[in-house]
């Protein structure tokens, strides 16, 4: 698995599947393509999570709380323009995507990472995230879409900060990565439902 490779090590750990009656090329395709705001869940969340930073920025914090509230897609490649670094992809059977940053803050505060600087140790204060689909077959010949989120600290106080984040933001973290499996799911089987044209 190419998540092992990134992050072997880790303080967190979170992984969620779906069985999905699609071959798994079509299954990987609609991943590229479904629009993962299937339920309304993520676009809700992602509203709510800008509204720490309301009292210091009230104005700024308004437009980007409208902003996700309204928005029309959430893509991968949506989240890859926002943050996220896609560290390896081997074609049709898994990609992971990586950040740096401090997440338990109201913005984040994402650092630019690379997959070669992804693997060298994360600067103190600060946590690294590894997120992976994989496409497999199971035991019945349907298709299984995996996704495992993983998170690593660089020291002690900063495993602190983001274990008191991670107890309440876990439920909802959960929330979007079953919301996101269950759009591409909706897609591959329909092959129209909620997708967005193919790259």
């Amino acid at each position: 698995m190419l998540l092992d490779d990134y992050l072997p090590e880790f303080d967190v750990r979170t992984s969620y599947a779906t069985r999905i009656a699609a071959s798994p090329a079509r299954v990987y395709a609609r991943l590229w393509t479904a629009n993962f705001d299937h339920w309304g869940v993520t676009r809700a969340l992602y509203a709510v999570r800008t509204l720490p930073s309301f009292p210091a920025r009230p104005r700024e914090t308004w437009r980007r709380f409208r902003d996700e509230l309204f928005r029309k897609r959430f893509t991968l490649d949506g989240m890859l323009s926002e943050g996220f670094t896609l560290l390896e992809e081997r074609p049709g059977e898994e990609l992971v995507l990586g950040t740096v940053g401090r997440f338990w803050r109201a913005r984040g505060e994402l650092c630019a990472t690379s997959p070669v600087r992804f693997r060298a140790p994360a600067p103190s204060g600060t946590a690294k995230a590894a997120w992976n689909f994989e496409v497999g077959i199971r035991a019945d010949g349907a298709t299984e879409l995996r996704t495992e989120t993983r998170v690593l600290c660089a020291d002690a106080a900063t495993r602190r900060r983001f274990r008191a984040y991670w107890t309440l933001i876990r439920p909802f973290s959960g929330l979007i990565r079953q919301e996101m499996l269950a759009a591409v799911r909706s897609a591959a089987e329909s092959g129209q439902s909620r997708s967005v044209d193919p790259r």
